[in-house]
């Protein structure tokens, strides 16, 4: 494991050793600074094939800043983690904001996108087929956590996260505002990915943090069940319960 901490100019490399919290993800690369989208903006910048997109409010500097760094998306795929089942205008739309942010800025690229108008087992079928269609191996996998630790729209307890068979599946009940049904990809897409990068920002995750990194796996806290080596970009105080 090599964790990278951050901070202004100054780099610090640290032994696994020098955690005092034994971390439940062995091959994890942490880097902690003042500007984690910059970092998830420099490696969309240079990302190609297939990449997988996540919503919500972090993500969306790293997309505005790779929008103006890199314009020609020719030859990359895009996918989305998950979806509210909603259409693509609607406030709540992942799509919406991802377009806005990035998507309408760029060109080239072929978007794959979840079809929340469709509800979501309709939805879910829809991008079921879409996945069948092209077999995709994911090369980056852009992955945010919630306060409550979930990933994608898995969240703690529900029963997708025990899906081993369907890449994608309908949530009714989310487990957070807004109470929308989801579409969600499930734990074998996201294990499968070639490169899963968390994006972390904020106080209010810090103790989802420490309950994906730092503590046994749990199905209480969905990002502690991610498998495989994982890279995981915080600001200091999503970082300070590690």
């Amino acid at each position: 494991m090599r964790a990278s901490l951050q901070n202004g100019s100054d780099l610090w490399r640290p032994t696994p050793a020098a955690h005092s919290i034994p971390l439940n993800v062995p091959n994890a690369d942490f880097e902690i600074s003042d500007d984690p989208a910059a970092a998830a903006c420099e490696l969309l910048a240079e990302a190609g094939g297939h990449v997988v997109l996540t919503g919500g409010s972090t993500p969306r500097s790293a997309y505005e800043q790779v929008s103006a760094l890199r314009t020609d998306w020719s030859g990359v795929h895009i996918w989305f983690t998950d979806e509210r089942a909603v259409p693509p205008d609607h406030e709540h739309s992942n799509f919406r904001m991802i377009d806005e942010a990035l998507l309408s800025r760029v060109e080239g690229q072929v978007v794959h996108r979840m079809q929340g108008e469709l509800g979501p087992h309709d939805g879910a079928a829809a991008y079921r087929e879409e996945l069948a269609e092209h077999a995709p191996e994911f090369d980056l996998m852009l992955i945010g956590l919630g306060p409550d630790a979930h990933i994608c729209s898995l969240f703690p307890s529900d029963d997708a996260l025990s899906e081993r068979e369907q890449p994608v599946v309908g949530v009714d009940t989310p487990g957070m505002a807004p109470l929308v049904p989801r579409i969600t990809l499930t734990f074998p897409m996201v294990n499968a990915a070639r490169r899963r990068v968390f994006l972390v920002t904020g106080e209010d995750k810090a103790e989802a943090v420490r309950r994906a990194f730092a503590s046994p796996p749990d199905p209480r806290a969905p990002g502690s069940l991610v498998e495989g080596e994982v890279t995981v970009l915080l600001d200091p105080a999503a970082a300070a319960r590690l």
